[in-house]
């Protein structure tokens, strides 16, 4: 499987945040994205959106961690992380897999060339894995009951 299948199945929304605005403005578009990490564009005159880092969610609690709420206010430039690991739509899932694992990330902005095609996560690659795996005659018995674990009553 490739990065391109996991494109091509998750669609072409990428959450992304200006160089510029604020660590809260981040965590406004991370919510409303419901995603973990979004890629940091600067707008060139010359060259157009440019990829120059990602923010996670955890980017940020360590940035509110260490120095408090005053972050909130500061531009994401203080905590993203500069130039991030990207793949290819033509890579390898497995290759992406090595890359997160490498460089302790879960999520990978997908550039074709200069420009951003997409990012893949880790649920991404999840998703497409399962989707992918047969089913087995357990997963269709599981299925049909609905829980394939008790569930103890209140006590």
């Amino acid at each position: 499987m490739r990065v391109e299948d996991i494109l091509r199945r998750k669609g072409t929304r990428i959450g992304t945040v200006r160089i510029n605005e604020t660590i809260e403005t981040a965590l406004r578009l991370l919510k409303a994205e419901n995603t973990g990490a979004l890629v940091v564009k600067d707008v060139c005159r010359t060259e157009g959106n440019t990829v120059v880092g990602v923010i996670s969610e955890r980017d940020i609690v360590r940035g509110l961690t260490d120095r408090g709420p005053v972050v909130l206010t500061q531009p994401v430039t203080a905590l993203m992380s500069r130039n991030p690991v990207c793949c290819g739509p033509k890579d390898s899932v497995r290759r992406v897999l090595q890359l997160m694992d490498e460089h302790t990330i879960r999520h990978v902005p997908v550039l074709e060339g200069a420009s951003l095609v997409g990012v893949v996560s880790v649920r991404d690659i999840i998703k497409a894995q399962l989707e992918a795996a047969p089913r087995d005659d357990a997963d269709e018995a599981e299925a049909a009951e609905g829980w394939s674990f008790p569930v103890a009553a209140n006590q």
